[in-house]
C-alpha cells in the first residue's frame, strides 16, 4: 500500500476543509493518505449542526472569527493556530481507525506524552481531553480527522461556543474549559511543526515505508479543476448557516449516541420538511432521517411504518432508529 503525506501552509479553514474534500474525492485507492493542517481563529462546527445554537455568531462577526461547516459529523470545535488538524484518508478496504489513533499516541510518545482513547473519538492525556476526531465513509474511501490541542486558546473556546445544555446535563460538566488540555501543559518543547514532524515519522513507522512531503499552498492548488468548486462551497453562506424554515414542531432530546434536534413543517397533515440538527457521528443516519420523514402523513401510525422500513433496511443503524422512532412517536401531537 502507497503513502502520501500532505501538508498545509494555508491558515484559511474554507481552503483547508475544501482541501480535504478534494483529497477525499481524488484519492488514490491504493494508497494511505496523511494530511497535517491548522487553521486561523474558527469555529468548525458538524455538517448537521445549527450554527446559532452552537456558536456565538455576533461576537464571532465582531472578533473576525471564521465560521465553518464541515462535511463529517460530530460537534462544534474552536480553532486557532495552538491547533494542529490531522487527516487520515484510506481506501475503505484498508480503513483502520484504531490504526490512526495509534499513530497520533505514539507520535505523542516521541514527547514523552502517554495519550490514551477515550470512548470512539476522543484522546486524552490523565482525565483531560486534548484531541477530538470526527469521520466520514463513501462506497470504496473512508476518512478521519481530527484536532489536537497544542497550545490553543482555551479563554476564546469559551467564548465563541455554546455547549450545548443537555450535552452539559448528561456528562455532569459546568464548562468545556475544565475538560480540556493543550500538549504544552505536558511538554514544553511541543509546537505545530515538531508535532507535525513526530505525526509524519510515526506514520511512517506504523506502515514501514517513507513517501516525500508534499507542501501545499494556495498556487500549488489553484491549477487543480475541482478545488476552487469545493472551496466556493465551504465560504458559502448558504453551506454554513443553511437556510431557517418556519418549524411547526421543534422537539429534541439526547441519547446516548447523540443530540437530535428536529424541526418538522406540517402542511395539510404532511410533513413537507423535516431538518435535524445533531452532533451524531454518522451522517447518514441523520440524512436518512430527514429523508424518510419528509413528505409523509403527520400520524402515528405512518412514521412507525416509514421509520421501521428504513430500520429493516439498513440493520447497522436499526438500534439509532428504534431510537428516534419511539421518541418522536410519544411526542406526537396527533
Amino acid at each position: 500500500m502507497k503513502l502520501r503525506i500532505l501538508k498545509s501552509a494555508v491558515t484559511n479553514p474554507w481552503f483547508n476543509l475544501a482541501t480535504e474534500d478534494w483529497i477525499f474525492n481524488t484519492l488514490n485507492p491504493d494508497s494511505h493518505t496523511l494530511f497535517l493542517w491548522r487553521n486561523s481563529e474558527t469555529v468548525v462546527i458538524g455538517r448537521s449542526q445549527n450554527p446559532w445554537v452552537e456558536c456565538k455568531i455576533d461576537k464571532m462577526e465582531a472578533d473576525e472569527v471564521f465560521l465553518a461547516r464541515r462535511q463529517s459529523g460530530g460537534g462544534a470545535v474552536f480553532h486557532d493556530l495552538g491547533n494542529t488538524n490531522f487527516t487520515f484518508l484510506s481506501p475503505k478496504d484498508d480503513y483502520d481507525q484504531e490504526a490512526n489513533f495509534t499513530i497520533i499516541i505514539n507520535a505523542l510518545k516521541k514527547f514523552g506524552i502517554d495519550a490514551e482513547l477515550s470512548g470512539r473519538n476522543d484522546m486524552q492525556v490523565g482525565d483531560k481531553k486534548i484531541s477530538g476526531s470526527a469521520f466520514k465513509h463513501a462506497a470504496d474511501r473512508s476518512f478521519h480527522h481530527g484536532t489536537l490541542l497544542v497550545n490553543a486558546n482555551m479563554q476564546k473556546l469559551g467564548d465563541y461556543l455554546n455547549p450545548h445544555p443537555l450535552k452539559l446535563k448528561a456528562k455532569g460538566i459546568k464548562s468545556v474549559r475544565s475538560r480540556v488540555a493543550n500538549l504544552k501543559e505536558f511538554n514544553e518543547d511541543i509546537n505545530h511543526e515538531t508535532l507535525s514532524e513526530a505525526i509524519i515519522e510515526a506514520f511512517c513507522e506504523y506502515y514501514g515505508d517513507t513517501t516525500p512531503v508534499e507542501e501545499l499552498d494556495e498556487a500549488s492548488l489553484a491549477k487543480q479543476p475541482n478545488l476552487n468548486k469545493y472551496y466556493q462551497q465551504m465560504a458559502d453562506w448558504d453551506w454554513r448557516f443553511g437556510k431557517t424554515p418556519q418549524f411547526s414542531h421543534h422537539i429534541e432530546t439526547r441519547f446516548d449516541w447523540g443530540i437530535i434536534d428536529l424541526h418538522m413543517d406540517v402542511q395539510q397533515a404532511v410533513i413537507t420538511d423535516a431538518v435535524i440538527f445533531s452532533d451524531a457521528l454518522n451522517v447518514e443516519l441523520i440524512e436518512l432521517l430527514k429523508e424518510t420523514l419528509t413528505d409523509i402523513k403527520y400520524n402515528r401510525s405512518e412514521v412507525k411504518a416509514k421509520l421501521d422500513e428504513l430500520a429493516k433496511v439498513h440493520t447497522e443503524l436499526a438500534a439509532q432508529v428504534d431510537d428516534v422512532s419511539e421518541w418522536l412517536l410519544n411526542e406526537m401531537e396527533v
